[in-house]
Parts: structure tokens; sequence; C-alpha cells
């Protein structure tokens, strides 16, 4: 009885009905909708953390890392797959820009700087890191290239890129089966981490895999749900505060989908579980970007209004660049501190106040 009394993100869980009963019977509050929807998404965020934690304590730091993203990304999948069924890609592109560039500069630079603060220097597989940095780059060029050649082919890019954009998804999406066979067949010591060094009690003993899958499974669902809530509620929202589109889907939305990576790539961190950290924090973008963003352009072709293209607009394109070549440089030699986490941080601040200032 005592524990339930203490203290705890566990009470936030009250959101979870408020925020589901203000929706149907208030629907004209959508500022307050917003605000218990984000708050609702917090715990559930830290459940998910936990049960991959216990996860990976079975599956090892690599396919723990991969689980976590993969939950992780559920939310953003689904916030994704609305706005294509309304033809929203404007939405559905900033959104995966800024759940791209706020997993590899927001949740790592917490990450690292969470951890550089409680540990000196702490190490990790460079080999397993730089791996996953290298399939970032191939995002890039996934990214780079169809928005080269909309801008250098004049008018007859229209009448063929979004032929480009669907033979590239397939290459992205190849490309991806290939890391994942890498990661958990050929290669998979490499990402099986050092498994932590938490101290003695830590956490408990660790859950059974049923049990952790449970509720991995019950808290992404529920996350999904006030995640679409949250959604519904968010451009009122933003033109109630004097927030841009841009700014929403690149910075708003994208914070709230990575809640779950956030929390449980930190936790992670402080408990010098680095490869896990880096895992979650670099697999969830390469995801988003190899697997989520070109998915969605097959899925254009059965669900949306009309086909989507890859052709991110050119602030977009910038800003994933300079967030992966940051984030390579940074886990190129196997061991991070707290003043790398305060560099990512800071290239995130800059980014997203130039997405702020942008014109809507």
């Amino acid at each position: 009885m005592k524990t339930w009394l203490r203290p705890s993100l566990s009470w936030l869980l009250i959101c979870v009905p408020i925020a589901a009963v203000l929706e149907h019977s208030a629907p004209e509050r959508q500022t307050l909708i917003f605000f218990f929807a984000c708050a609702a998404v917090i715990p559930l965020a830290g459940w998910m953390g936990r049960a991959t934690e216990h996860l990976a304590e079975h599956a090892g730091e690599g396919v723990g890392g991969l689980l976590n993203a993969t939950f992780g990304n559920a939310a953003e999948m689904i916030i994704a797959i609305m706005a294509l069924r309304r033809g929203l890609y404007s939405v559905v592109k900033a959104s995966l820009t800024g759940s791209i560039i706020g997993n590899i500069l927001l949740v790592l630079g917490a990450s690292v700087l969470a951890g550089g603060l409680k540990y000196p220097r702490q190490r990790f597989n460079a080999t397993a890191a730089n791996s996953q940095s290298t399939m970032l780059l191939l995002a890039a060029v996934g990214l780079i290239a169809p928005a080269a050649f909309h801008h250098l082919a004049g008018k007859q890019a229209l009448l063929v890129e979004g032929r480009l954009s669907f033979d590239i998804s397939w290459v992205l999406l190849a490309t991806y089966v290939c890391g994942l066979i890498f990661a958990l067949v050929t290669h998979k010591s490499l990402f099986a981490g050092e498994g932590g060094h938490a101290q003695p009690g830590e956490g408990g003993p660790p859950w059974s895999v049923k049990k952790a899958l449970g509720i991995l499974a019950v808290a992404t669902a529920l996350v999904a749900w006030m995640s679409e809530i949250l959604v519904g509620a968010v451009e009122a929202t933003a033109r109630s505060l004097g927030m841009t589109e841009v700014f929403i889907g690149v910075i708003v939305v994208a914070i709230i989908g990575n809640a779950a990576e956030h929390s449980t790539a930190i936790l992670a961190a402080r408990r010098n579980r680095m490869d896990l950290s880096i895992g979650i924090a670099i697999g969830s973008s390469v995801q988003i970007a190899i697997f989520v963003a070109p998915l969605l352009v097959l899925l254009s072709y059965l669900i949306g209004p009309r086909p989507m293209d890859l052709v991110f607009s050119v602030p977009e394109v910038l800003a994933v660049t300079v967030a992966i070549a940051v984030a390579t440089q940074i886990a190129s030699d196997g061991e991070s501190n707290w003043l790398e986490g305060a560099q990512l941080l800071a290239v995130y601040l800059i980014l997203g106040m130039v997405f702020f200032f942008l014109p809507g």
C-alpha cells in the first residue's frame, strides 16, 4: 500500500481517461485536450521503457533497442497513416523529419548528457554504432536525391518524381531488411552490449518475457490512442499558441511521438547501458527514415487520395543532413561524455529555432 502512496509519474495515468472523456464530451476544448493527452503519454512511455528494459535482459541490447524503436514508433506510424488517408502529406513529411532529428539530437543528446553527468566516460560498441550511422547516411541520400532531382530537373521532374520516389522506397526497404539481418543474425554479437552496470537491486527482479511483452503491448496501444487524440487537437492548440504547422509537425508532434524513446534511452544511459541507449535513439531514426517513410510512400498508393513522394522541403533536408552528420561524428569513437550530449542538444535547439521562425 505504501508503494502506491509514493510520488510517481504513474499518477499521471489518470490523464488517460480524462483526455478520452474531454475528447467526447467537450471537443471544443482543444487546448485542454492537448495538454491532458500530452500528460497521459508521459507515464505510458515510462511503462514502455520499463518493459523494454526487462526484455533487453532476456534478448540482449541489440534486440532490446530494436523492440523499443519499433514500439516507440508505433504511435508515429498511426499518426502518419491518419494524415496520409486525409492527404496531409506536408504534415506527414514534417513529422517524419521531426522524428529523425528528434531521435538523433534530442533523445541521444539527452541520454548522453544524463549518462555523462553520472559517469565521466561511457563506452559503447563503435562498430555497431558506425553501422547504424551508415544507415543514417543512406537515409540522408534517400532524402537528398529526390529533393535535388525536384529542383534540378525543372518541369520534367513533376512527371517522373513519383516513380522515382516509388523506386527509391523499395531500395530503402530492402536495405532496412539487410540491416536487420546484419544486426540480428550475421553480426548479432556486435549489438549484444555488455549487459549494463545497474546497481544491485535496481529495478527489482526481471519480469518474465510474457509479462514484459504484455505490458509493452498495452502501453503501446494506449500511447497510440492518446497520440490520436493529441494530434486531433494539436492544430487548434497551435493556432491559439501562435505556432506554425511546420513547427507543429517537426518539433511538437515529434517530441510527443518520441516520448517512449526519451524515457527509455535516458534511463538506459543513467544505468551505463549506452549500447541500448544508442540502439534506441539511432535505431529509431533509422527505422523512421528507411522503413516508415518508404512504407508510407507505398501505402499512399492504397489508402491515400494520391501517391506521396519523397520530396522533402529544403529546410527539412538540411536539418536531417546536419543532424546525421553531427550524430555520426559523435558516435564514431565508441565513447561519450556529457559535453557531447550538450552539443547534440544545442544543434537541436538551433534547428528548432529555425523551424519556429520559418514562415508557415
